[in-house]
């Protein structure tokens, strides 16, 4: 009798065993996803040209567009609402959060090193560009867990 009951209890431990890897698996795959939203929405936010300065031959981003392209990029790819808030059968639960925004326009000098010391970010622009940083918030599958949180990072320079 006690070795069913061993093997009943270590069947349920495997179970869970398993369960938390799926989990694991699961967030990893939101981090990847929610990586590339990012880095998505920093180069689309790189590419908006501030057209009155470019026709005077300076390479600028138009800090109003390069926001809203940003915006909306993320939500296209992390499925998100206006509000940034997830929308039915997304795979995030929580509101993402952008963090930080930062457009380096021609008015620097480039190399131009751009340093957050908040969220332990630092990179290298060679000509005007974009840093974005989101936070994401995933939510475990099982309650027992407390969620996992990112601060993702993301940069990209005006294309020419």
């Amino acid at each position: 009798m006690h070795k069913l009951v061993f093997f009943v209890l270590m069947v349920i431990v495997w179970w869970m065993l398993h369960a938390l890897q799926i989990d694991e698996e699961a967030a990893l795959g939101t981090l990847h996803e929610g990586k590339r939203a990012v880095d998505r929405a920093a180069h689309a936010a790189a590419q908006q040209t501030d057209r009155d300065k470019l026709e005077a031959g300076v390479l600028s981003i138009d800090e109003e567009k390069a926001l809203a392209a940003a915006e909306q990029y993320l939500q296209a790819n992390l499925r998100l609402g206006a509000d940034n808030t997830p929308m039915p059968g997304a795979f995030l639960r929580d509101r993402a959060e952008v963090r930080a925004f930062r457009v380096v326009n021609e008015n620097e000098t480039f190399p131009y090193v751009y340093r957050n010391p908040e969220y332990g970010y630092e990179v290298t622009l060679n000509r005007p560009g974009v840093v974005l940083i989101v936070h994401l918030v995933y939510p475990r599958m099982f309650g027992v867990l407390a969620p996992v949180e990112w601060d993702l990072k993301g940069s990209a320079e005006l294309v020419y």
